[in-house]
């Protein structure tokens, strides 16, 4: 029997505020365990929670940016669970009356774009984290992340297959990294997804019964759990069994997911409005105040790089995967645009071509040390905006070989020391005298000279073999030890063997 796959999609995106969502503890990553606490995220008696607001300014954006309607009055509850990393026994969210409903996001598969909709974007407290390390048999809670803001972002069950999926989360990434309100980082938990996944007979209009994959922190875990999950799924309804409503997490190392605890329903958490809160209102000048200061988003950022730089789709969708390589694109080609006249599509590819290709193969081999060598780059930094190598300083790179005062080849080995050293290519240049010979009387001594090592092959070209001319070029390159402009070579090559 032939299944369909059915996914929806949670995900759980760190709020970048520099506070908690009801206290003042620091939210910065990596501080020692249980020294970013207090008695309002401890749950201590007596406390009383006070709202983040600029956390709800962050919702409302996010929410824009997701198409969703902003409600001008929405409340939070008290989510009721008991487990070690949740020390008030419940946790402050929003169920009845969410701040952001009814959005969707468009994702392309295949050469066409898909429409997946946002049921719901709500405002809670993070949980705690719990660390089964160190002694053996032992488990202990680091509660640094109670109360962090999060924003909880729910599909409609739209989804048809794990790529589907993966395409969703990536797009959502990007945009809440463009919209400067989480920093997509999975591997600190910035961003966590859970699939909510269920098989069905094929051409079938109703669901099967749902799986939840909890708490997957990377694209790839997210796909190959999936993948697992629809494996799982098919065989138990093959042989006869039926799919048990639960939550399973995924296990890397074994490559399976595994029954973490039997799913619950709304009515297990008991939720109630929080007595602590009264409701939020969102007046319509706070949802105009964070449309004004929304940035372009990849999308839109995408089709105008396609029309103002003459970019294919490809190079375009590469460029503005990421706001700051996006803006290292745009700085080289505006840098260059102030030392020449060239518009900004004539400079376009090419600009392109050296970031995507030269400068992407060095970033790919790590951050150079000043010891030498390379380390990976740090997780928290910007190999574009911090990297060596500057907008500024690869536009006077690609100016100097433009005219013609550096080859191609010296270019590339120019950029390599540029991001080893990260001094300018003019100092580079001058100090290895790598500047292109262009003067035709010293290339004619050295084609002249050429051509005397090598007369077997000058008979051949003048006899009509025409392809031993690379042969020449080549010989011509290599005695100038690159520096010979290509051009000019070719121009005297052709008199000078014509004669």
């Amino acid at each position: 029997m032939a299944y369909e796959v059915v996914i929806g999609l949670e995900a759980h995106a760190q709020l970048l505020t520099a506070s908690k969502m009801f206290c003042g503890c620091n939210t910065a990553f990596g501080a020692a365990p249980n020294t970013q606490t207090c008695p309002v995220c401890l749950g201590m008696p007596g406390v009383l929670p006070v709202i983040n607001q600029k956390a709800v300014e962050f919702a409302i954006r996010t929410g824009l940016a997701l198409n969703c309607a902003i409600a001008p009055t929405n409340r939070f509850a008290r989510k009721n669970y008991f487990y070690p990393d949740l020390p008030k026994g419940y946790q402050i969210s929003q169920y009845e009356l969410p701040i952001c409903q009814d959005g969707w996001v468009e994702i392309g598969q295949n050469g066409t774009a898909k429409r997946i909709r946002i049921r719901r974007a709500h405002l809670e407290e993070d949980a705690g984290k719990n660390l089964h390390t160190g002694i053996a048999g032992a488990s202990h809670v680091d509660l640094n992340r109670a109360g962090t803001p999060l924003l909880e972002i729910v599909t409609e069950p739209d989804m048809r297959s794990p790529d589907e999926a993966v395409a969703y989360l990536k797009k959502l990434r990007d945009i809440l990294v463009y919209l400067e309100v989480c920093d997509g980082n999975m591997e600190e938990g910035s961003l966590r997804c859970e699939p909510n996944l269920s098989l069905r007979q094929a051409g079938s209009k109703e669901f099967g019964t749902k799986v939840e994959l909890k708490n997957i922190n990377s694209f790839k875990f997210a796909k190959a759990a999936m993948e697992y999950e629809i494996k799982r799924q098919t065989k138990v309804l093959s042989e006869g069994g039926k799919i048990v409503q639960e939550t399973r997490l995924w296990d890397p190392e074994k490559s399976e997911t595994a029954p973490m605890r039997s799913k619950e329903g709304a009515h297990d958490y008991r939720y109630f409005p929080d007595p602590d809160l009264v409701p939020l209102r969102i007046t319509e000048e706070m949802i105009e105040k964070e449309r004004k200061i929304l940035p372009e988003m990849p999308e839109a950022m995408l089709k105008r790089f396609m029309e103002q730089y003459g970019l294919p789709e490809y190079d375009a969708d590469v460029l503005t995967s990421a706001k700051e390589l996006a803006k290292f694109f745009e700085d080289t080609v505006k840098a260059q645009a102030g030392i020449t006249s060239l518009s900004d599509k004539e400079l376009g590819k090419d600009t392109s071509n050296w970031i995507t290709v030269e400068l992407f193969g060095l970033l790919h081999k790590g951050r150079p040390k000043p010891d030498g060598g390379t380390e990976p780059w740090p997780i928290d930094q910007d190999p574009y905006g911090q990297g060596p190598v500057t907008p500024q300083g690869l536009a006077e790179l690609l100016v100097m070989k433009r005219k013609g005062e550096v080859s191609g080849p010296i270019a590339k080995a120019v950029l390599e020391e540029m991001y080893n050293t990260g001094k300018s290519a003019a100092e580079i240049i001058k100090a290895k005298g790598l500047t292109q010979v262009s003067d035709e009387g010293a290339l004619e001594k050295i084609i002249d000279e050429v051509m005397a090592k090598n007369p077997q092959q000058v008979s051949q070209y003048r006899s009509g073999k025409e392809q031993v001319f690379g042969f020449f070029v080549g010989q011509v390159m290599k005695a100038s030890g690159g520096k010979a402009n290509p051009q000019k070579v070719n121009e005297l090559l052709k008199r000078k063997l014509a004669q």
